[in-house]
This record gives structure tokens, C-alpha cells and sequence, in this order.
């Protein structure tokens, strides 16, 4: 069985030659400084954002600031429209 970890597939007369790529990955630290600048510079206080996400507690967007953990899809959507960005101008990849 054929394990697929990222790459191309090039075949050149039946024979497959797998090529690896290097896969870009977020860094959590600078994202999570970069959520709490974005927050900070837009004049939005934590309980805001806590309150247009619907959280009961704003302890996930402190764990995001951190870099402890990402926004789901639906928040970072969310997030990318409150904060006026695009999701690429949120997230760091190395």
C-alpha cells in the first residue's frame, strides 16, 4: 500500500516518481501576536469579540492570542470579516 505525504506524482512512461514538497505551516506564536494586534488595532476590546462569537467565555480567544490554539474555519471567517482582513493576512506560515 502507497502512503501519500504531500508532493507531486510524475509518471514518465509507467514509471511514477514521487517528488516531496515542502508543506508550509502555521506558526501559532506569531498568528496568536498577530490575532492581538489585529484586535488591538481594529479597537476592539477580547469581550467584543467574545460576544460577536457567541462565547460564553472569552478564554478560547485568549488561547488564541497565545498561540495555544487556532480559530476553527467558521470563527477565522468570522474573524477575518470583524477584523476588516483576509484569513492570509491573519495566519503566519512559515
Amino acid at each position: 500500500m502507497k502512503t501519500y505525504t504531500g508532493g507531486f506524482y510524475y509518471s514518465i512512461r509507467k514509471v511514477v516518481i514521487f517528488m516531496p514538497i515542502a508543506a508550509p505551516t502555521i506558526n501559532m506564536t506569531a498568528t496568536g501576536a498577530n490575532i492581538k494586534a489585529l484586535i488591538k488595532t481594529k479597537g476592539l476590546r477580547v469581550t467584543d469579540v467574545q460576544t460577536i462569537l457567541g462565547f460564553n467565555t472569552p478564554q478560547a480567544i485568549f488561547k488564541w492570542m497565545r498561540g495555544d490554539a487556532m480559530p476553527s474555519v467558521d470563527n477565522m471567517v468570522i474573524l477575518a470579516h470583524l477584523l476588516d482582513v483576509t484569513i492570509d493576512e491573519i495566519l503566519i506560515i512559515d
